[in-house]
């Protein structure tokens, strides 16, 4: 019998790695019988996601990784509106130069972003992010500097006060970040309280900011306060944002692009 229709990919692929971390391996055929997918379907998201490090394929199905045990949460959180993100960092992309020192923060629409510059040569880069490190780390004309100090595993950045030292030794073109809420009156605010700290140093050890974020966080206060929005230049979100939104963020001196 055929499998009935299922789930829509990216909320296929959670599941598949939902079930991996909770029983260390998965079968091709157990797969597409419960997530209603044909075998060829779950073969091809089997290789996506060996492609992105979550696992290991083996004959028949896949083992989990190191990589996927202990940043489960990181690994969904990709997923999660996962063509929108890649949007958005095309649209960071374009903004960059050759040759241009970057500061990013950790995220998983940084880490997008982190992927479309591969496109750029020579660049510079200091990141607390785990995953941004990585994923740039092997590029030939990169140079990439992970910032030490205390890890969050399960969000995969470092912080605290060993990561504010160094990062205050380094001066960039741009700081690339992703944050929770955006708030014309309340300002930036992130949901890690540890990372709030680096995120503001990286705006003021920077001669222009981008933030990256949907249309989601606008107008939302998120737990721990970042910096006002004057210290922004440009904000890359999704075209959802209504033009009087858009008017108000503009009006103070930001420049809102769609991705």
């Amino acid at each position: 019998m055929a499998p009935k229709s299922g789930l829509k990919i990216d909320e296929r692929r959670k599941r598949i790695l939902e079930i991996l971390r909770r029983d260390g391996q998965v079968r091709v055929s157990e797969l597409s019988n419960l997530l209603g997918a044909t075998v060829v379907t779950i073969r091809s998201d089997l290789d996506v996601l060996e492609q992105e490090g979550f696992l290991e394929r083996t004959q028949g199905g896949a083992i989990q990784t190191v990589k996927n045990f202990y940043n489960l949460d990181f690994q969904n959180r990709k997923h999660e509106n996962m063509y929108l993100k890649k949007a958005i960092a095309s649209a960071v992309s374009s903004l960059v130069k050759d040759g241009e020192t970057l500061l990013i923060n950790s995220g998983t629409t940084t880490y997008y972003t982190a992927v479309e510059l591969k496109k750029h040569k020579n660049l510079n880069i200091v990141t607390n992010s785990i995953s941004v490190a990585v994923e740039l780390g092997m590029h030939p004309s990169f140079r990439v500097i992970l910032l030490g100090g205390d890890i969050n595993a399960q969000y995969s950045f470092t912080y605290g006060k060993d990561a504010q030292e160094q990062l205050i030794r380094y001066k960039a073109d741009k700081a690339i970040l992703s944050v929770d809420g955006i708030c014309k009156d309340i300002g930036l605010t992130t949901y890690h309280a540890e990372e709030a700290v680096i995120n503001n140093t990286m705006i003021e050890r920077s001669r222009e900011t981008i933030i990256v974020a949907d249309s989601s966080k606008f107008n939302h206060e998120s737990f721990a306060f970042v910096t006002l929005l004057d210290k922004v230049n440009y904000w890359v979100t999704d075209t959802s944002i209504n033009k009087e939104s858009k008017k108000e963020i503009e009006e103070l001196g930001i420049k809102v692009i769609f991705s």
